[in-house]
């Protein structure tokens, strides 16, 4: 194949095709990565103002982010939108999307409705001090597998990633240094014992995550004829080690760098407690071996968390980043390169995609071995 140049046909829909399909490549493919950067640099160039406004709205929805890396729910209901825009749509068609999605979207409302009964029941709405976030974090788990057939999956991850919520502020806005300290020790051992040696507030949230993770476990050992409490110990265990060298960094005064903190911050975003949670609800039949294998956090894991991490670091806006109170990303490229902000989120994306092209290969090993 030859490469490309600048005399090929602007014609916008191919455009479009070959920039989406540029980013199922895997690493090392650099023709796609040619394809890609062709593809993009031709419809930024193009005029807005001389182009279909429909196709438009596809440019700037490509651009912003390709299709496959977005939620296929939200996806389906932006595209209901524009095929109804669309000059050769069929009303037929569209209805019976229309009826499907409003099906869909009414068991979801009986499941924030039982999660916020749980979030009462459990306490946590008390808790003043931390996100109340048990509807978002249900609608995040929902966009990752919305089929009405799996809500005790979606009810189980749900709980587990509220708790990744609450122990995380409680490490970062509540938890004085000695207080998580001794706090990380009871979740390194996975003990009671002795708990009311923490502060109330702190015990109650040990107490919230402990009993949860416990009972999500119990579930999967009646359910699935296996005990999987040991694997979610050590990810809790690994996950607030990250938050408390975290803290550490804080207290101290220390500037990490981005590979020291993208080597911690991989644990410390929850994605691999969501993750774990997922397999272990998912398989059909879970079996030791494949336990231990993905307790060993496969590539395909890892991946998935470092884009989590990377993507939630983007979010984060000028003025938090110009306030510095927590480490992200953006601020330790910055304090490590000097570079501008502008090109610090240029770099970053750029590690998006790079991730991304490794993930793909990560998904097919682990789809072959497990």
């Amino acid at each position: 194949m030859g490469t490309f140049n600048d005399s090929l046909n602007k014609d916008v829909k191919g455009l479009l095709g070959l920039y989406e399909a540029s980013f199922h490549g895997l690493e090392g493919e650099t023709i796609l990565d040619e394809a890609r950067n062709f593809a993009s640099k031709h419809l930024k160039d193009l005029n807005l103002d001389e182009v279909p406004a429909i196709l438009a709205s596809h440019m700037s929805h490509a651009l912003d982010m390709p299709i496959h890396w977005r939620p296929n729910r939200l996806e389906a209901r932006w595209f209901m939108d524009m095929y109804e825009k669309q000059g050769d749509m069929i009303p037929s068609l569209l209805r019976l999307a229309k009826i499907d999605f409003n099906l869909v979207q009414s068991v979801h409302k009986k499941e924030v409705s039982n999660m916020a009964r749980w979030w009462v029941e459990l306490g946590a709405n008390k808790m003043t001090f931390f996100r109340d976030k048990a509807s978002g974090t249900l609608f995040l788990v929902l966009l990752t597998g919305f089929r009405t057939s799996i809500f005790s999956l979606q009810e189980m991850t749900t709980k587990l990633l509220c708790m990744v919520t609450l122990i995380d502020d409680v490490y970062d806005v509540y938890g004085t240094l000695e207080e998580l300290e001794l706090l990380t020790d009871f979740i390194v051992r996975w003990d009671i014992t002795d708990i009311d040696k923490l502060p109330p507030t702190i015990r109650d949230s040990f107490m919230a995550l402990y009993n949860t993770t416990n009972e999500i476990g119990y579930w999967m050992m009646r359910e699935l004829g296996i005990n999987t409490i040991p694997y979610m110990r050590k990810v809790w265990a690994d996950e607030c080690k990250a938050y408390i060298k975290e803290v550490n960094w804080y207290n101290k005064g220390i500037k990490p760098t981005l590979k020291e903190y993208m080597d911690n911050a991989v644990d410390s975003i929850g994605g691999l407690i969501m993750l774990l949670g997922s397999y272990f609800l998912t398989t059909e039949k879970l079996t030791e071996e494949g336990l231990d294998y993905v307790s060993k956090i496969p590539s395909v894991m890892h991946c998935s968390a470092k884009i989590l991490r990377l993507n939630n670091d983007l979010s984060t806006s000028s003025y938090e980043l110009a306030r510095g109170d927590n480490f992200k990303v953006l601020e330790c490229y910055i304090n490590e390169t000097g570079a501008s902000e502008e090109a610090t989120r240029e770099h970053v994306w750029h590690l998006v995609h790079e991730t991304w092209s490794t993930h793909f290969l990560g998904s097919r090993l682990f789809s072959a071995l497990v």
